[in-house]
């Protein structure tokens, strides 16, 4: 078996090696052959990896909510193949994410309970939204003050319509590219703007438990109550 990463994918070199080194300490710590896997824009795509396997593989996608992608895209690239695949649902909602979110807070000199605005790339997909929504939630357990939703994207409001003198942002993105950049820039007058959740040990941590709880074939690892069970 090997273990195979789906990351979005992005122009930025930068934010394509986050998924890389979360695959690769996932793999290590598993003790299988990992490979990452983007869905557009890096090398090499999804649908190559499932096309050219040659073993049974367990899918873990790195996308932090439910969307198109999930339903739709990594199923039909995962049928095509011809061994066993294992596919498990988006990597967030997850206290593992918010612990690695928190940590990225107070490295930004955030003060735990500061108000913190979580902005996300965003989506018209309701399920999409209610992930998110779900992990604001999570966040502000996690953190232990209020958190504010806001979406670079899509439904719900924007960062300039969110994002008060004082407040901590949280970019709720996995790597830097363009949507982190939008995050910093549109989150003027913040107090502090933490950094994307990105390479963290957490993040690790919860791949390997993902891979593993699917290829023992109890479905989607628990989520905290409020958080949509993933398909």
């Amino acid at each position: 078996m090997i273990l195979v990463t789906v990351a979005h994918g992005t122009r930025h070199p930068t934010g394509n090696d986050v998924a890389r080194a979360l695959t690769a300490a996932a793999g290590e710590r598993l003790g299988v052959p990992a490979v990452t896997s983007y869905v557009e824009l890096s090398e090499p795509l999804f649908a190559d990896v499932m096309a050219g396997l040659s073993e049974s593989a367990v899918v873990v996608p790195l996308l932090l909510s439910t969307g198109y992608h999930v339903k739709v895209d990594l199923p039909r690239a995962a049928r095509a193949a011809s061994p066993p695949v294992s596919l498990g649902p988006a990597l967030g909602p997850h206290p593992q994410l918010a612990v690695a979110q928190a940590d990225r807070l107070r490295e930004a000199g955030a003060i735990p309970g500061q108000r913190v605005v979580m902005v996300a790339a965003g989506s018209q997909d309701p399920a999409a939204m209610t992930d998110l929504g779900a992990a604001a939630g999570v966040l502000a357990e996690e953190w232990g003050g209020e958190v504010v939703l806001a979406a670079l994207g899509g439904a719900g409001r924007r960062p300039a319509e969110v994002v008060r003198p004082g407040d901590a942002v949280s970019p709720y993105l996995l790597a830097p590219g363009q949507f982190a950049e939008r995050a910093r820039d549109e989150s003027l007058g913040a107090g502090a703007v933490a950094d994307v959740i990105g390479v963290h040990d957490a993040v690790v941590e919860l791949i390997v438990a993902r891979a593993r709880r699917v290829t023992e074939g109890r479905g989607p690892a628990s989520r905290p109550p409020g958080c949509a069970a993933g398909p």
